[in-house]
């Protein structure tokens, strides 16, 4: 297998840290999203909706899609299973996992493409168009985000991560969310301290491939 990734992309880096969790190496060649190389062959025949990272099986299939990836692997080992080991389990992982994309993570990756100046004419991801950075996009991202942690903080407040004591694929996906908001200087700490224990917890796990930048 072959995944092709680019290290500092938000999905890029939570497969990377969902591999390390699982302690899988995998063959990765790297794509230079700077240079638009998922636009030149033969990545554009390979992934048209030009976005990392995407794994090609050994027998040429490719998948998309970050928690695509990540659960396929996850079949596929004999390891911890970081999608659940049972129909209760993977039920209650896929709707946290769920709650956090659409509500925090994807809200705020938009609020970062639409604010930093480097997403001119990228604001949707995989696309170079004309569309035009927006305010409007940036704010009720945050505002979504703010909702969200309103949401989580009692649950919080009885668990250690989403799952109670059990780390999962949706704790991932929350820990690049919390990475979003940092970028975008939300500070949460007094309000939602339960949330923000949690967040120092992830930031602190030694699979947080983040921490290779300190």
């Amino acid at each position: 297998m072959k995944l092709y990734t680019f290290a500092p992309a938000a999905n890029a880096l939570r497969v990377d840290m969902f591999l390390r969790e699982k302690k899988l190496k995998l063959q990765t060649i790297s794509v230079n999203v700077r240079e638009d190389e998922l636009f030149k062959e033969p990545y554009n025949s390979m992934n048209p909706f030009n976005c990392i990272p995407f794994l090609e099986l050994e027998n040429g299939t490719i998948i998309t899609e970050t928690i695509s990836i990540c659960r396929y692997l996850d079949e596929q080992s004999n390891s911890s299973k970081l999608f659940g080991n049972d129909a209760e389990e993977r039920a209650i992982i896929d709707m946290w996992n769920r709650r956090i994309e659409l509500d925090g993570f994807l809200p705020l990756l938009h609020s970062v493409r639409n604010k930093t100046s480097f997403f001119k004419g990228k604001v949707v991801p995989g696309t170079r168009t004309s569309i035009t950075q927006s305010p409007e996009i940036v704010e009720r991202g945050i505002e979504m985000f703010d909702i969200l942690l309103n949401r989580i903080e009692p649950h919080l407040s009885k668990n250690k991560f989403l799952l109670g004591d059990k780390f999962s694929i949706a704790d991932i996906t929350s820990h690049f969310m919390f990475n979003l908001s940092n970028m975008l200087k939300i500070d949460f700490g007094q309000t939602y301290k339960n949330v923000y224990r949690w967040k120092s917890d992830l930031e602190k796990r030694p699979s947080n491939p983040l921490l290779d930048n300190d």
